[in-house]
């Protein structure tokens, strides 16, 4: 009896002391929006920092946000589109056309950068709306339509030029698109502060955004609640062309061209950001700001393993590996 009472304290301190781990680990992983992830991408830049001298600095900050702007400006759109239970695989060909549009209306149609943009940015929209009329009408799988799609857009891409790029000599193009600043931030990073502004909005303090999230999450109560699933998705694969479209303008404005074989394989880099930032495959689950820092670790990793001089096939690897555990200890 004496020994039992004596040991009641020590059981007590570790029930309690294991009360507190299990608080913290909610805390950190709290619903769909895991804190660890945060954790992470400081862990990273510390880790970086002591490993390069040259992490730690503005210009190479300006650098990882350039080089994330595409895949960070797509990957939102592609939020919405796996928050409804829907996959896109064919956001980089959707990019190369939109493209490839926009240097040819400027070149053929008119020299006016807003005639460009629209060429572009409608491209995806249209690419977008096929993608979510056959998914929803044909009741075809999402991963099926956009594989399709995948390869028509790009073949048309390469059609439309026989192979050849575009070049763009539209200097106002390539300053509001590419290469001018605004108070020393370029463009492409501001164009993807507007994108993340707008998903935010959209998704979280939006009528459709509580429709994307009920249609993905419970599809049989979504449609019961009188929400046009349909007419749900198929916006999602809309914005998601959009957005397609916007990252076109800013790759063709930096590279003063645009090619039909551009960006291959990233719509693995962008289904990888939302997924890292997470957001549920299975849908009804995700946020704009997780997606974003799921794009920043991955472009933050790229860019540190280059400063240690990784070659590229070790870096294939040891980013594909991060990415597994990353998810896999999110999702434990």
């Amino acid at each position: 009896m004496t020994e039992s009472v004596s040991r009641m304290p020590a059981e007590q301190q570790a029930t309690q002391r294991h009360a507190r781990m299990r608080r913290i680990a909610q805390i950190l992983l709290q619903g769909d929006r895991p804190y660890m992830l945060y954790i992470a991408f400081v862990v990273l830049l510390v880790v970086f920092s002591f490993a390069s001298p040259w992490f730690l600095s503005i210009d190479n900050f300006l650098n990882i946000g350039r080089q994330t702007a595409l895949v960070s400006i797509i990957a939102i759109g592609m939020t919405f589109v796996i928050i409804a239970r829907q996959i896109d695989l064919s956001v980089g060909s959707a990019l190369a056309l939109s493209g490839m549009s926009a240097a040819l209306a400027m070149s053929h149609i008119s020299d006016s950068w807003i005639v460009g943009a629209i060429a572009g940015i409608g491209t995806g929209a249209i690419i977008g709306a096929i993608n979510g009329f056959v998914t929803t009408r044909l009741n075809i799988p999402s991963f099926l339509v956009t594989l399709g799609s995948l390869s028509a857009a790009r073949g048309l891409a390469l059609m439309v030029t026989t192979t050849r790029p575009e070049i763009i000599t539209n200097d106002r193009f390539i300053a509001i698109f590419g290469e001018g600043d605004i108070a020393g931030i370029p463009v492409p990073i501001l164009w993807t502060l507007l994108a993340v502004i707008g998903g935010i909005l959209l998704l979280h303090y939006s009528v459709f955004g509580r429709q994307i999230y009920a249609a993905g999450g419970n599809p049989t109560a979504a449609l019961y609640s009188g929400i046009n699933i349909r007419r749900v998705t198929t916006l999602a694969f809309v914005l998601t062309g959009v957005l397609a479209g916007v990252a076109a303008l800013v790759l063709s404005a930096r590279s003063h061209a645009a090619r039909p074989d551009v960006v291959q394989g990233m719509e693995l880099d962008v289904i990888a950001s939302v997924t890292l930032g997470g957001c549920s495959l299975f849908g009804g689950r995700g946020f704009i700001l997780g997606t974003l820092l799921g794009s920043l670790i991955i472009g933050t990793l790229n860019n540190g393993l280059v400063l240690l001089g990784v070659s590229s096939s070790l870096q294939l690897v040891i980013k594909g590996v991060i990415i597994v555990a990353a998810v896999a200890f999110t999702r434990k």
